[in-house]
């Protein structure tokens, strides 16, 4: 593999952090999806020109260290039902988010917070309509004006993973 090169299939479970070390976490499995968000929201929150979250079960992403470091902090969103973002408690990195849509059972992990960012491209880019125009984006990705139909996108395997986690939370 070159240099700056993305492996075709990443080796899980894959480790990351906030900036200060005292929170670490382990994602377990690959994640269900990867979305490259270009609404204004992400853009604000990051301070960038998107968002990179990797939408994964809670219960694959354990803490290995800094459990007492995490704090939850509300946050307001485009749909109005806002988020909980998870941050270390010292240095504020934002590490994942819960969305109201999805629950608590779903983290949108931020990709730059694992050691290997480069592990996981997006799959998908969303809210497109509302990318900066400097961003070029590669033609072998999927990009859509704003969300999509899960059914459409994503890989077999990720929509039966979200279809047990669904059925588990009506049980």
């Amino acid at each position: 593999m070159s240099e700056g090169e993305a492996p075709t299939e990443p080796a899980f479970p894959a480790a990351g952090g906030c900036t200060c070390r005292a929170v670490r976490y382990r994602m377990t499995s690959r994640p269900l999806f990867v979305h490259g968000c270009h609404c204004r929201w992400c853009q604000r929150e990051s301070g960038s020109a998107f968002a990179l979250n990797a939408m994964i079960e809670a219960d694959r992403v354990p803490l290995v260290a800094g459990d007492p470091d995490i704090e939850t902090v509300d946050t307001p969103s485009h749909s109005g039902k806002g988020q909980q973002i998870v941050r270390c408690r010292h240095c504020k990195v934002a590490l994942w988010s819960h969305y109201a849509g999805a629950g608590k059972t779903i983290s949108f992990v931020r990709v730059g917070t694992l050691d290997q960012p480069d592990l996981l491209p997006p799959d998908i880019h969303i809210f497109t309509a509302s990318k900066q125009p400097w961003v070029m984006l590669s033609p072998d990705v999927p990009a859509v004006p704003e969300y999509y139909r899960r059914s459409a996108h994503w890989p077999a395997e990720s929509i039966e993973r979200a279809d047990a986690l669904r059925r588990q939370a009506t049980d």
